[in-house]
């Protein structure tokens, strides 16, 4: 359920700023953090002890979503880490008058581009761009 939730498109207002895309990141690495703890737990490693044991098809199906959901977490991690390094540029644009906030400008863009450059997951043209919106409608 959760990795379907995951492969969802986002439905989300036009007018949201770079908070929302921060607060969505943190709910989904809680969920996956959540998720990955409950799948190191005793009882699914007996389980999987029992598939093993019986050679069952199962394994590998479950191999899959093993997969998907350790990638879905270490993307969630990612994204945060980055989104996070935005706050200290994006607090004006919340905190200030728009004359204030112009000095904030050149450094969110560069911090921007930096995420896009470095970034394993977050740097795809549709979340930079939707980035972008964020911070120009706030």
């Amino acid at each position: 359920k959760v990795l379907a939730e995951n492969d969802q498109l986002r439905k989300e207002a036009d007018d949201l700023g770079p908070r929302v895309e921060l607060d969505y990141w943190k709910k989904k690495l809680s969920k996956f953090n959540n998720l990955m703890e409950q799948l190191k737990s005793p009882d699914v490693k007996a389980v999987l002890g029992v598939l093993t044991a019986a050679k069952s098809k199962l394994l590998k199906k479950w191999r899959a979503l093993d997969i998907r959901i350790t990638d879905a977490a270490n993307e969630a991690k990612d994204n945060v880490k980055y989104l996070y390094s935005l706050e200290k540029y994006y607090d004006p644009l919340y905190n200030s008058d728009p004359v204030s906030m112009l000095d904030a400008i050149p450094g969110l863009i560069n911090a921007i581009k930096m995420i896009q450059i470095m970034s394993q997951y977050y740097n795809t043209s549709e979340k930079i761009s939707s980035l972008f919106v964020k911070v120009g409608d706030q």
